[in-house]
């Protein structure tokens, strides 16, 4: 035996608090010390449980100094469980750094997986799930989120973000103007009893909230670049087969008609026609 102590990564409910494993409940009461993003918001779960352990902030503002006391502690023996308020550690959270830390040092490290808001809003979605690229938080200054979309604009996988209400509208706002009015789904409070997912596409999600304001954390997942750069291109592609693409990627079939009308200067009419041939087949 090294002497040296575990950290355990436990993923912890994104709202639902029964969403949490027999595994990370038994490992929360086994443990020496539990280091949490918000000791308050994670002893309402802890008391829940009925879990009674001694508990540690480690979050943004004091990872480096607490990151060191951690790691004295797991060096000297210590099995520590690493919690953020809602999902899994290391994401979007500076519990990454931890485990670099505890690598270099040998330190094993068990993840515990359970929830996480990217792949709840993902599978929920009905965008292409087959492969997909999590950006996490957007900058928040304006310039620096419009180049970050700017570089993520030929990206084709779906694209999954998180964003704080007060900043929903201006990055759908941005998104629309980068990347075009792409597919979208907005997922909301997930799990919780206001569990809202809009479907659609960038120009009617910005429409819909602004007339109904953001509340809670949001999960945006959003249709990755269409072939050639082209909203849905369909080079070399019949009317049809083009709206047969469009669908596939996220769009409605009225969607994706006007769109193959827009992008073939045919009337809407014809290739609804088309369409309706080819499906009586």
């Amino acid at each position: 035996m090294s002497g040296k102590g575990v950290l355990y990564l436990c993923a912890t409910p994104i709202g639902n608090l029964e969403d949490i494993t027999l595994r990370a409940l038994r490992v929360l009461k086994e443990v020496d010390l539990i280091a949490a993003e918000d000791t308050r918001h994670t002893k309402k779960l802890l008391n829940h449980y009925g879990i009674k352990k001694p508990l540690l902030s480690y979050h943004e503002h004091n990872r480096r100094q607490r990151g060191r006391e951690l790691l004295s502690r797991l060096l000297a023996g210590q099995k520590i469980a690493l919690v953020t308020d809602a999902g899994t550690p290391g994401i979007s959270d500076p519990g990454a750094e931890l485990v670099a830390l505890a690598v270099a040092e040998g330190i094993p490290v068990v993840a515990l997986p359970g929830p996480s808001a990217a792949i709840t809003a993902l599978v929920v979605s009905g965008l292409p799930t087959s492969s997909f690229c999590f950006e996490g938080f957007l900058p928040a200054a304006r310039g620096a989120r419009r180049r970050r979309l700017e570089e993520l604009k030929k990206e084709k996988r779906t694209l999954i973000f998180y964003e704080a209400p007060h900043r929903l509208l201006e990055t759908l706002a941005d998104m629309l103007e980068v990347l075009g009015d792409r597919p979208v789904a907005v997922a909301r409070e997930l799990t919780k009893v206001h569990e809202e997912v809009w479907r659609g596409k960038l120009a009617g999600a910005l429409e819909h909230f602004r007339q109904h304001p953001p509340r809670g954390e949001f999960t945006l997942v959003v249709g990755g670049a269409p072939p050639e750069d082209e909203e849905g291109s369909g080079a070399g592609l019949s009317p049809a087969a083009h709206v047969a693409l469009l669908v596939e990627m996220g769009y409605s079939k009225k969607e994706a008609i006007k769109e193959v009308a827009r992008q073939h200067r045919l009337p809407k009419r014809l290739v609804y026609e088309e369409v309706h041939r080819g499906e009586e087949k």
